[in-house]
């Protein structure tokens, strides 16, 4: 298992202080992909930008693609650029992914077009080990989980991140996540005058 896998599955899997948004978790889901490429030594990080090191075997296919699409010429991407270029649609690749793997399952309904239905997830090992991860309050997995809006249970005396590289990813990831919020926002506003307007209610 890798943590954008844990993260995906915690998220399916509990309770959201507020919508899940797809966007805001496929930014998560990228900043996962970096910390497990830390992790494995494939990556460092020069202050905010991901220097590439050498290619280690990685079990799992969705990092070794990550692993691929990183920039390997000077100067090197920021981890903010690489939040935004990498994660774009990043979470239905891995919600495919799982759903490939048979670890989700769709509750298909009668008169529900193509198919479609509310997706959950199978009892599985990778389920089980991503929820011992959480609820060992594992220090990245509620800080990636919390940028996304799922409820953790961390307090003041949780463990923090100790590793200055992974922080560095964590506290993009909060930026990013923040900005695509405050676009949101902004264009329902936006929405809504011309809405107004077009109603004649705009003066």
């Amino acid at each position: 298992m890798t943590t954008p896998r844990d993260l995906l599955i915690v998220a399916l899997d509990r309770e959201s202080s507020r919508p899940l948004e797809r966007g805001d978790l496929s930014l998560a889901l990228a900043g996962a992909e970096v910390i497990d490429l830390l992790g494995a030594g494939a990556v460092t990080l020069d202050g905010e930008r991901i220097v590439p090191g050498y290619r280690p075997a990685l079990a799992d296919d969705l990092l070794e693609q990550a692993a691929s699409a990183l920039a390997r010429q000077t100067p090197y991407e920021t981890v903010e650029d690489w939040l935004w270029r990498r994660g774009r649609g990043l979470s239905g690749v891995y919600l495919a992914a799982l759903e490939a793997e048979g670890q989700l399952t769709r509750e298909r309904r009668r008169w529900v077009p193509f198919g479609a239905g509310r997706v959950g997830l199978a009892d599985s090992a990778d389920r089980r080990r991503a929820a011992g991860r959480w609820s060992e309050q594992d220090p990245v997995l509620a800080a990636l989980a919390a940028a996304v809006g799922v409820l953790d249970q961390r307090t003041e005396d949780s463990p923090g991140v100790a590793d200055d590289a992974v922080a560095t990813v964590l506290a993009a990831v909060d930026d990013a996540v923040r900005h695509l919020q405050f676009e949101r926002q902004r264009r329902a506003i936006d929405e809504a005058a011309f809405d107004n307007v077009w109603r004649g209610d705009g003066g």
